[in-house]
């Protein structure tokens, strides 16, 4: 039976949240700004945001262009639109929009929110919200995983669809995606405004801001369906394994083979995934699903980020089927497979440890931790426990080293020839080092002298006696 569990708050009434839609930066408390994104200055955090709004977009299709007509040439891209010339028939050769791609999105969307509902899975009580919530989850992620490589290869064996259309229709799709996308973000927009699902909602002031940030925490519709579960978890990483299967048969259909660069990167990527939906509700209580609100900066960047450049290494290796020697093709593998499983682990030894009460032994030994203490939107006191032992003890955000790593590993098989390979694992660096960043502001507000404490006991971010 499933355990009695606090839902996500009463829906506040519409007219008391449009009344609340005031900016959260006039609270310094914890329990107001957090989530908000109101930490930065203002004016950096419109500009910024104003920016990414504007380029991110368009730069997933020059992505495509860059990796698909230009074979992954930077120096041919920049050529042509050297020339003023070349910009007419370079603008009429990108993508535009087409049924056939339309459709794959819309049916990979309906199935996976489908199985999302379905698919059995034990209920999972997510950490305390800033004010004061526990949203639950159907933690059913290894099993909707498996149902979606088994859906996928059947489709493919019984000729359903052709995985290696999607290849084709690769820049059709990502269009459609950042239609689709911009319009979700304008309806979580306002549906925090005036239907939030909980009380972890509101305004910072600015609709710009609102927009790119989000005004909800955990968006959903109806009190089953999870937004940002299904953009985060079932689009975003279900879409990462998948897209590199068809990516992978669109080779073997061009070349009649499938080279063993190839084979590494997309085993690799799919390992990687598995070990992320293993630790799914582990993901819950990361600062993507319990700080981050549901806007352009989370559910845009899963639902057309994620494919374009998450994906971007196999997607040059279609016209570059390389074949390398056992030994470097072995010895990548193994050392990506080592870098996942660290990364697992790592993230493994905390949940662990979260979910015993810090009873469960790491590396054998009783753990050390500290009891920091805290108070939530209603004001009550609540306690988190600091893990210091372990993976935890090495440095704060220590297995962000092997999850980078391991993403240069399922890159490699491109080798050294092209530079744009590599630009996803150049953006995770970014990424994950601003997480970090992000992570200790958020934590030095929330627990104070408990963080002060614990950054005096583990004080590298990174590597130890380096960074």
């Amino acid at each position: 039976s499933r355990p009695k569990t606090k839902t996500l708050a009463k829906k506040t009434k519409t007219s008391s949240a449009v009344a609340k839609r005031k900016s959260t930066s006039e609270s310094a408390s914890w329990s107001e700004t957090a989530g908000t994104g109101v930490e930065s200055s203002g004016v950096f955090r419109a500009l910024g945001a104003l920016l990414l709004l504007l380029s991110t977009p368009p730069f997933t299709i020059a992505l495509w262009s860059i990796f698909v007509q230009h074979k992954g040439s930077v120096a041919s891209f920049v050529t042509l639109l050297s020339d003023q010339k070349n910009w007419t028939p370079f603008l009429q050769s990108l993508p535009t929009l087409s049924w056939e791609a339309t459709g794959y999105i819309a049916a990979f969307g309906a199935f996976e929110a489908l199985i999302q509902l379905a698919v059995p899975g034990k209920a999972f009580v997510g950490p305390i919200s800033p004010k004061g919530n526990r949203p639950v989850y159907k933690a059913n992620g290894v099993q909707c995983y498996f149902v979606t490589l088994v859906a996928f290869f059947l489709a493919w064996k019984y000729s359903i669809f052709n995985p290696a259309r999607v290849y084709d229709q690769f820049g059709e799709m990502l269009n459609a995606l950042n239609i689709f996308g911009n319009v979700l973000c304008l309806f979580l927009t306002l549906k925090g405004y005036y239907f939030p699902s909980s009380t972890d909602s509101g305004s910072t002031g600015s609709f710009l801001f609102d927009y790119f940030w989000g005004t909800e925490l955990y968006p959903r519709i109806g009190k089953s369906f999870d937004i940002k579960q299904w953009t985060n978890c079932r689009m975003g990483l279900m879409g990462w394994s998948v897209l590199p299967l068809c990516f992978m048969i669109k080779q073997l259909e061009t070349t009649g083979q499938i080279s063993n660069s190839m084979l590494i990167s997309v085993v690799l990527t799919n390992i990687y995934v598995f070990k992320f939906f293993l630790w799914e509700t582990g993901y819950f209580c990361t600062m993507d699903i319990a700080h981050d609100r549901a806007g352009f900066y989370i559910c845009w960047g899963c639902l057309v980020w994620v494919p374009s450049v998450y994906t971007s290494p196999v997607l040059h290796l279609v016209q570059h089927p390389i074949n390398l020697s056992l030994p470097v093709a072995s010895t990548i593998f193994g050392l990506g497979v080592l870098c996942i499983y660290i990364n697992w682990a790592a993230d493994e030894q905390r949940k662990i440890f979260r979910a015993t009460s810090g009873k469960a032994k790491v590396w054998g030994k009783k753990p050390k931790f500290i009891t920091a203490r805290y108070k939530t939107g209603k004001g009550e006191t609540k306690t988190s426990l600091l893990l210091l032992s372990g993976w935890w003890g090495i440095a704060r955000h220590f297995h962000y080293v092997p999850e980078i790593l391991g993403s240069f590993f399922w890159t490699a098989p491109a080798l050294f020839t092209y530079v744009m390979p590599y630009f996803y694992v150049i953006f995770l660096t970014i990424l994950l080092f601003d997480r970090a960043f992000r992570d200790d502001a958020r934590c030095a507000a929330k627990y104070g002298k408990y963080w002060d404490d614990y950054k005096k006991q583990v004080p590298y971010k990174f590597i130890p006696y380096i960074l």
